[in-house]
């Protein structure tokens, strides 16, 4: 009796199902970075250096530990103040529940 027939597509079974496994993990990272490197305010196609073998992990992973990241400067920019300016004034109280009347 001759099994290498089923051997053989055992082991094609096994090599199709690794590979689709493998490619699923590579796109589910490559969506995670994207995600982080995008909530980050960095362009998520930094997310595509996940391709580069053996670094492209470590590369995403220095951008975001010790870049500055465009959203900071964003807040930053919209947080700042000039030099000597008063703070901005408090925002006006809030009307009791069930008021339906506004005060001047």
């Amino acid at each position: 009796m001759d099994h290498s027939g089923a051997a053989a597509g055992f082991l094609a079974t096994l090599i199709l199902t690794y590979t689709i496994v493998i490619f699923a993990i590579i796109g589910f990272t490559i969506w995670l970075y994207w995600r982080i490197l995008d909530k980050a305010g960095y362009n998520g196609a930094l997310s595509l250096l996940n391709l580069v073998p053996g670094v492209g992990q470590l590369i995403c992973l220095i951008i975001l530990a010790f870049g500055r990241w465009p959203v900071e400067d964003r807040l930053a920019a919209t947080y700042a103040q000039p030099y000597g300016s008063p703070p901005p004034p408090p925002p006006p109280p809030a009307q009791p529940p069930g008021s339906s009347v506004m005060t001047t």
